[in-house]
């Protein structure tokens, strides 16, 4: 076959190791008697990529092979998608849980470009394996569309609804939501339409300048933030081994959404965290988010107002704390996944052996986050998705393991209910979103009864 390749990674992520990796594959590309098409370099940036793209053009490729070498949005993918009539496959590398950062997050990249391309009604082949040791039988299946996406079809629950699912559902519907900045570009997993929102939940969204977050937050007065900086302190360590200015503007952001949640009667929010948070206002509001969730308002990342939604449910469910999270990690071989974010989750989730501790951003290296591996116990995940342009509820259920902290941040070792090797299947072939809601306890049976009295339809994972 004639392969064209493209290699997608972001410069915030550990470019050295994405080097590595992508030369592994193409090693392995090369020993194959497959003819090779492409600069085969790593591609940061739009520009240059959209510029291999045409000379890819007029090549006589038969398959595109996207390299996933970092996580990236999935602008790009559904550009590539779009431009060639060949086949399509995503290739995206695992990387080891060592404790130390996510230098790759390329799972997290397939998992967006796998939404994206279901959104535009594409078809694509994927594959998730390590190039050092590839089986060229399962890069065979790749090519020849054996891995391609097989569209899980949701289905309504035949749980008759409890008087509690119905309260729940009408306690959600004078929800209020604030939805500060925009989402990312290229996260069509973040998109949301309010008028759909409304109709389906009878949540409300007001939106909310990003500019009046910071500023909100530079105006907190000095003994406001003093007494803020007590209150974490004693919760955490090393909170005076991080910078303690980019510490200072990060604690006064709990402040500030503190004061826009009472002005405004919020219930949660859904915040555009980067890349302003950091190259304008100079600190992080993960920490803040994690305190935010802590008192049962939480907070969704990149602005994903669908996710606040999931998490305002799944909380009223659970009656506990929520924590939206990636899945950034299935290893099949050890029967487990790797559920990760930066460091918001709610501190009452630290496992009681680990003392949480403050940290910085692992790309944009600004306070204030929390690190700590998730407490061991039978957890439910769920999101309020919008794969395939129809709304549903995603439901899955694991067991947090006592592991060690698999990578930077607040993470856990989930073994999910279901075989890995069918998770993971299951999550490309369903166009997850790239955010599910976790709360402790099973939570599974409230949950459908939520869903039926919301005439949601349900997929198991």
């Amino acid at each position: 076959m004639n392969i064209g390749v493209l290699a997608l990674g972001r410069s915030t992520h550990d470019i050295e190791f994405a080097h590595v990796k992508l030369q592994q594959c193409l090693q392995f590309l090369h020993s194959t008697s497959h003819k090779i098409y492409g600069i085969c370099e790593l591609l940061l940036e739009s520009e240059p990529t959209l510029r291999e793209i045409e000379n890819l053009k007029d090549a006589p490729i038969d398959f595109i092979i996207i390299l996933q070498a970092t996580f990236t949005d999935a602008s790009m993918t559904v550009k590539i998608a779009q431009t060639f009539l060949s086949d399509i496959g995503i290739w995206s590398i695992p990387e080891p849980r060592l404790g130390g950062r996510l230098r790759l997050n390329s799972f997290c990249g397939l998992n967006l470009a796998s939404h994206a391309l279901g959104l535009n009604d594409i078809q694509f082949s994927w594959l998730y394996e390590n190039p050092e040791n590839i089986e060229i039988s399962r890069f065979q299946n790749f090519l020849e569309n054996k891995r391609s996406v097989k569209r899980l079809e949701a289905s309504y629950s035949e749980i008759f609804p409890s008087n509690k699912a119905k309260i729940i559902k009408n306690k959600i519907k004078n929800f209020k939501i604030g939805k500060i900045g925009k989402h990312p570009d290229g996260f069509d997993t973040c998109k949301y339409d309010p008028i759909k929102l409304k109709k389906l939940s009878g949540v409300s969204v007001e939106e909310i300048d990003l500019d009046k977050l910071f500023e909100t937050a530079k105006k907190t007065k000095q003994d406001k933030v003093k007494t803020s900086y007590n209150e974490i302190k004693n919760k955490i360590s090393l909170i005076d081994e991080v910078d303690q200015s980019e510490l200072d503007l990060s604690i006064r952001l709990k402040s500030s959404l503190e004061s826009i949640k009472e002005n405004g009667k919020f219930d949660a929010f859904a915040i555009r965290c980067w890349p302003e948070m950091f190259t304008e206002y100079g600190g992080a509001v993960c920490g803040p988010a994690s305190l935010m969730g802590e008192n049962k308002t939480p907070c969704a990342c990149e602005a994903d107002v669908y996710g606040s939604l999931t998490q305002l449910i799944l909380q009223e469910v659970s009656g506990s704390q929520v924590f939206l999270t990636d899945l950034v990690d299935i290893d099949i071989n050890d029967n487990t996944g790797v559920i990760w974010h930066c460091g918001q989750a709610p501190i009452s989730m630290c496992d009681k052996d680990f003392k949480a501790r403050a940290t910085i951003h692992t790309n944009r290296k600004m306070p204030l986050l929390f690190e700590f591996p998730l407490k061991p116990g039978i957890v439910t995940l769920m999101r309020i998705s919008q794969a395939f342009g129809q709304q549903k509820m995603i439901i899955s259920k694991g067991k947090i393991l006592k592991r060690d902290m698999a990578f930077t941040g607040t993470s856990g070792v989930i073994e999910f209910n279901s075989e890995a090797s069918d998770v993971l299947n299951d999550v490309i072939s369903s166009g997850l979103e790239h955010h599910m809601a976790l709360a402790y306890g099973d939570h599974t049976q409230m949950l459908e009864e939520v869903a039926s009295v919301m005439d949601l339809p349900i997929i198991k994972i």
